[in-house]
């Protein structure tokens, strides 16, 4: 099966090639240079300190924790550690911007190549390389709409550290695209470097995209030479997994109009707009812009020690590909269930305490049908779930041993949902148990031989019509016949 995604265009169809930049906020309660607090939310301005405020002879500090939090990230990436790196500043002027520069890591960042496996939505999987990631510090934010003639300023953001993690153009899809992000905010948030909240913008995406005809990719990647590439566009700052697939497919399709009316790409950099689903110019991006970039005086070489990084590396947590592929192992799920909940941290740590001690397959079936598609209807998350990870738990147990059928078990889930409470209290209080009494069972089926005998006798020639049976002896036991048990005893009497 070919993953090619192909757009068809008036002259024959095209491909798409893709490098993503992703932005992610580092976890830290203090900014990458400063002292200053990082909370979301916080009243405009009253988390910004001298050295956020770029005040006359303030100078930076590295923030150790942040460096940390990257090399973590790093070895989460599978990429390489580099123990010499060093910051640079990149020049320019921003009004949310105060120093005029920004201090980045330009010719030698802390992480250098690694690779990740992302999974497209039909559960086939693609590798991406990753080129870098560098430690920079966060701009500010203009606010544009609370005054007609001026611009407001909140420097809360100015100084926060930022992990930029630049991809290869291996991406190729629009899926695949919000696939590699999907992948890189679960890694992120499973090793608690990035909060990976993108409504809060605490990751978000610069996409670059270009098109080509069949064939020039493979060219590409046996030479490294990109002119077998088109010119590149960059979208700025997409921060949903939606939006990015819209921008591309409107990026893709504008850039093919465009070369087949005979004109060219400008290579520029461009806003996805949410609210028409367009793309439209910010600035030209020349590849000789110049940031004039030089190391950063006021910041010595960052020189680590590989003992620390091997200490990072050993206190790594479990990471999603290697949870997924235990859960299949140890647990016995089947691939597509395992993706599915490996695939959310905080999912997996609620499956996982659902499943303790208890029937896994059963634990599985019940997290992912009945608990999300309760939750997706309601549009909750699983932290907000009325349902604990111990009540479900406690629910899958009295289905495995047969207090409850599963069907009684979705009456009992109801009631934990609008009432809570313990499920087998729940279950004693009600008068749910299951009656797995084979005579108090054989009695009602042997009353309902009875009463109707010519369906009894018909049913050796149309096995089918024991199902009959099956509904009227539930019915009877209010549905707390135990089923199989039912079963069988049909099957016995009825001479099946």
């Amino acid at each position: 099966m070919s993953n090619t995604y192909t757009i068809a265009g008036a002259t024959g169809d095209w491909e798409i090639v893709m490098g993503l930049e992703i932005h992610a906020q580092v976890v830290s309660n203090a900014k990458l240079f400063s002292g200053a607090a990082t909370a979301f939310g916080a009243a405009p301005n009253t988390q910004v300190s001298l050295v956020d405020a770029a005040m006359p002879g303030m100078l930076p500090v590295i923030n150790q924790h942040v460096v940390e939090q990257a090399v973590r990230t790093g070895l989460g990436l599978n990429a390489e550690i580099n123990l010499w790196s060093r910051f640079d500043r990149k020049n320019y002027f921003y009004p949310d911007l105060p120093q005029g520069y920004q201090i980045s890591q330009f010719q030698y960042p802390i992480v250098g190549e690694g690779e990740i496996e992302c999974e497209r939505d039909d559960g086939s999987r693609f590798k991406v390389g990753i080129e870098r990631l560098h430690l920079e510090q966060d701009a500010g934010k203009s606010i544009h709409d609370l005054d007609p003639s001026h611009t407001y300023v909140d420097l809360n953001r100015s100084g926060v550290a930022l992990m930029e993690i630049v991809s290869r153009p291996h991406i190729r899809s629009p899926e695949e695209a919000s696939a590699y992000v999907s992948k890189m905010r679960t890694i992120v948030r499973y090793l608690g470097t990035c909060g990976g909240d993108m409504e809060k913008g605490q990751l978000r995406a610069d996409v670059n995209v270009s098109v080509c005809k069949p064939g020039q990719y493979e060219k590409f990647r046996e030479t490294g030479d990109f002119s077998h590439l088109g010119t590149r566009c960059e979208i700025k700052n997409v921060n949903s997994l939606r939006f990015i697939r819209q921008a591309i497919e409107y990026e893709a399709k504008r850039q093919i109009d465009i070369i087949e009316e005979g004109g060219t790409i400008d290579q520029e950099t461009r806003l996805f707009d949410a609210n028409t689903g367009v793309t439209r110019s910010m600035r030209s991006k020349e590849e000789a812009h110049d940031y004039r970039y030089f190391p950063d005086p006021d910041l010595l070489p960052l020189e680590l020690q590989q003992d620390w990084v091997d200490q990072i590396r050993a206190n790594l947590p479990e990471l999603p590909d290697q949870k997924r592929e235990r859960f299949k192992s140890e647990l016995g799920l089947s691939e597509y269930d395992a993706s599915v909940l490996a695939a959310d941290k905080d999912r997996a740590d609620y499956f996982e305490t659902v499943a303790e001690g208890r029937d896994a397959k059963l634990a599985s079936n019940w997290v992912n049908n009945e608990l999300f598609g309760r939750l997706n209807k309601e549009g909750m998350g699983i932290n907000d779930s009325p349902v604990s990870a111990q009540q479900l738990g406690g629910l899958v147990a009295l289905i495995k041993d047969g207090t409850i059928s599963g069907k009684i078990a979705k009456d009992v889930f109801e009631i934990l949902w609008s009432e809570g409470g313990d499920p087998a209290q729940i279950v004693e209080d009600r008068g749910l148990k299951q009656v797995t009494d084979t005579g108090a069972i054989e009695a009602v089926i042997d009353q309902l031989i009875a009463d109707n005998p010519d369906q009894a006798a018909s049913v050796k020639e149309k096995p089918k019509a024991m199902g009959w049976f099956v509904g009227q002896v539930m019915k009877a036991m209010q549905g707390k016949a135990n089923p199989q048990a039912v079963n069988q005893i049909l099957k016995d009497k009825l001479g099946l």
